[in-house]
């Protein structure tokens, strides 16, 4: 079969972030992150013998009008798009005018939205198949098989038309073994598209070695509706990947993408693996992580090991936020944290989120303080800020309609697009939310923040990372310059 593994192009306020992103935003200053079990999914099909295609439009900056003629002349036998709440309306559009181009052609839709409302996407537009969960790679395939006639059976979890009439196979199931996927077809997928300003050293690419997060509990994630269990390979198959990454594509620097990076026994595995074959001295990794796994002992062993960058969720610095969010932290173990990183000589990256519902500005603000004070101190290294945004299929989307926190009807999904705020906080208007949003990045142009960082400047390689960091900065602050309410 010959099969398309897409991102069509998208018309918004900016670079839509979509593959592989928890958040959805439109981006002045792009970053593309590489969208990884999709190319898993890629890879996979190319390995069972099937001609595959990837076309990520977003990354290689197409138009709509050269989307629809590169579709016009391949006539694939199946294309798949993964989408998101903020873009679906869009995707909708898109797969009706792919069907009248190319009718026989079968279009699979994917991610978070259509697995909270799959049923929604089968009556709004004329898709074929919609997988639910996040093994799109293994579901795509047996519905390949299927396709094909070598599957009897689709596998739990799609929803699909027989005789005009939709169904469905019921709940996807997450028993798939992460260990039997082989390493991602790098050059297949464009690899070389992909990067954020997070890194330091180049080349740089990315790695997931688990799906997705072993706590699994925050309200607001939309991964969790993707990933109800926690998995990952084993240590020895990423130090494999990674060992091939060092040899064939001479990556210096990789961030894991898995939401929270493993700990335990399998992170001192993994450790002793990189240092015992030397890959330390090599490579540097960067990661997202918890507080509450952040030790003394850990954070000098992954120091130790070659990691050099820390992605934290801090969110709030307000005790009664992180409970109903669930994160499982205080704000003792997030200051701690920040401390016992920076000490073995890890760097902070911290996320924040303004616009709770049951925030009042003076608690919104005290985020905002906290944030600063962790930057001034150099207990952090960079902070990112978002808009709260209740995706469906969260707590927290279900929470905002029962308590009727939406400033917007529910299924405007399009404004669930982070250039406004659409829940109603205690005292805060939407333009005082997007202006503490704001306010955090110009946390960065602080005189005393600018200085510490030049003077950390020990190569050209340092002085390159504070130019790649300072020019998101400014597209942040036009970014929310721009973002209002939308009636």
């Amino acid at each position: 079969m010959k099969i398309i593994i897409s991102f069509p192009p998208l018309e918004g306020e900016g670079c839509p972030m979509l593959g592989q992103n928890r958040q959805f935003q439109w981006f002045h200053n792009p970053s593309f992150i590489y969208p990884m079990v999709p190319a898993s999914a890629a890879t996979l099909l190319k390995q069972k013998g099937h001609n595959v295609i990837w076309n990520d439009c977003i990354a290689e900056r197409w138009d709509y009008e050269k989307f629809l003629n590169f579709y016009s002349k391949q006539k694939p036998d199946l294309i798949s798009i993964e989408t998101k709440t903020p873009v679906i309306k869009q995707h909708w559009r898109i797969i009706n005018k792919l069907k009248e181009i190319h009718p026989e052609g079968l279009i699979v839709l994917m991610g978070d939205h259509v697995t909270a409302l799959p049923l929604e996407s089968m009556q709004k537009c004329q898709v074929d198949y919609v997988i639910t969960g996040g093994d799109y790679d293994f579901l795509l395939v047996e519905i390949v098989n299927y396709i094909e006639g070598t599957n009897n059976e689709l596998p739990k979890g799609v929803w699909y038309r027989q005789n005009k009439k939709i169904k469905n196979t019921g709940v996807f199931e997450l028993k798939n073994d992460l260990n039997s996927l082989p390493f991602i077809d790098r050059d297949l997928t464009k690899w070389h598209l992909y990067g954020e300003r997070l890194y330091k050293r180049e080349p740089f690419t990315y790695t997931m070695v688990g799906r997705d997060c072993p706590y699994g509990k925050c309200t607001f994630c939309s991964w969790t509706t993707l990933y109800s269990n926690f998995r990952t390979r084993s240590p020895e198959s990423l130090l494999n990947e990674i060992g091939i990454l060092i040899k064939k594509y001479k990556i210096r620097e990789i961030f894991d993408d898995t939401g929270t990076f493993p700990s335990g026994k399998w992170l001192n595995k993994f450790c002793e693996g990189m240092i015992e074959r030397g890959y330390n001295k090599k490579i540097i990794i960067d990661c997202n992580f918890r507080f509450d796994y952040l030790t003394e002992k850990r954070a000098k062993m992954m120091k130790e090991a070659g990691f050099r960058l820390m992605k934290l969720g801090l969110e709030s610095a307000n005790q009664k936020t992180l409970d109903k969010l669930r994160k499982n932290n205080t704000v003792e173990q997030i200051k701690n944290g920040c401390r016992i990183a920076k000490d073995a000589g890890l760097d902070v990256h911290l996320t924040i989120m303004v616009g709770y519902p049951w925030e009042t500005k003076e608690d919104a603000l005290r985020t905002l303080e906290l944030g600063y004070n962790l930057m001034r101190s150099g207990f952090a290294d960079m902070l990112q800020s978002t808009i709260i945004i209740p995706y469906p299929g969260t707590p927290l989307y279900q929470q905002a309609v029962e308590n009727d926190w939406f400033l917007i009807k529910p299924d405007e999904y399009e404004k669930f697009d982070m250039t406004a705020q659409i829940l109603k906080t205690i005292d805060m208007r939407p333009d005082e939310v997007m202006s503490i949003s704001k306010g955090i990045y110009r946390s960065f142009l602080s005189l005393r923040f600018i200085l510490r960082h030049l003077k950390r400047i020990r190569s050209y390689e340092d002085f390159k990372y504070l130019l790649r960091g300072i020019k998101p900065v400014i597209g942040h602050l036009r970014d929310f310059s721009r973002k209002k309410l939308k009636k």
